[in-house]
């Protein structure tokens, strides 16, 4: 189980959006836990680098097991907890540098599998840990860091890649609605398949985007953050697309494909398929 590790000195920024993700999957797993009356060690959170990976030691309360991993390598960890122990409930947590750039390799693998693990992905469009460089969902022109003179690279959308690669569940919250993102993390742990929950979550040390997601009256700033519809049809993939193109940060659930089988289905099929073969046969194998 992951503990505080005394030597090190895990902290976030004053104001850090990832506080609120780490309330939302505390109540999440909290409420999984009464529901299915399974401990939390039945739980795995798995991290990669950067701020978003310090969530796994920052925990508070009854804890999960934890696994911190290497940076962009959080969805194979996962997916070799979750094969090696289909019963457990296994949670990734990423940034959006680690997620989106070295990680991103192996989003449409899973995606494609449909491998049943929750991802929940903090964006706050920079690298924070690593002094606020840009990452792939910076704005082009940004000046950060690493790019003094403006990005030159244009920003990716996440949920239209997500939508595009094939995720069965595709969800989009703000760090700040703690109990609104609770919701859609149970809801994406319930969903048999690969699901993420995108979540805008400011730096307040290099981009802190508070004031334009929510916007800001008195200084005649719109929010870019709204609500989906209710009226919107979750399994309908060119309706998802269709909220992606109005821009903006949509709020809710984007996508949600309840009727495909998930990877750890399709295996235990396959294994019903293999017929075993004893020790002689195997070396028979070989010696042909």
């Amino acid at each position: 189980m992951s503990v505080n590790n005394p030597e090190y000195d895990f902290k976030w920024c004053p104001g850090c959006g990832d506080f609120g993700v780490r309330r939302a999957l505390e109540k999440s797993l909290t409420d999984r836990k009464i529901a299915t009356e399974l401990p939390m060690e039945n739980n795995v959170v798995v991290a990669g680098i950067g701020c978003s990976g310090n969530l796994v030691h920052l925990l508070e309360g009854d804890r999960p097991y934890g696994f911190h991993g290497v940076h962009g390598r959080s969805l194979p960890a996962a997916m070799g907890i979750k094969m090696g122990s289909p019963d457990l409930n296994v949670i990734v947590v990423a940034g959006d540098g680690d997620f989106l750039s070295i990680g991103m390799e192996h989003i449409a693998p899973q995606a494609a599998r449909n491998l049943n693990v929750t991802a929940v992905i903090m964006d706050n469009a920079v690298y924070g840990l690593t002094k606020g460089q840009s990452s792939p969902t910076s704005e082009f022109d940004m000046i950060t860091s690493s790019t003094p003179y403006g990005k030159q690279e244009e920003k990716i959308n996440p949920l239209k890649l997500y939508l595009e690669y094939g995720v069965s569940f595709v969800a989009s919250m703000m760090s700040s609605k703690i109990k609104d993102l609770a919701n859609l993390i149970n809801i994406g742990m319930d969903h048999k398949g690969f699901s993420i929950v995108h979540v805008q979550s400011p730096c307040t040390t290099y981009n802190d985007t508070y004031q334009l997601l929510k916007g800001n009256k008195k200084l005649g700033i719109a929010p870019i953050a709204w609500e989906i519809p209710e009226a919107h049809d979750k399994s309908d993939i060119n309706a998802a697309h269709d909220i992606v193109d109005k821009g903006g940060v949509p709020l809710g659930i984007l996508f949600e494909d309840k009727l495909r089988a998930s990877f750890d289905e399709n295996i235990n099929k396959l294994n019903e398929k293999v017929k075993p073969r004893n020790l002689d046969k195997v070396i028979e194998s070989f010696s042909i």
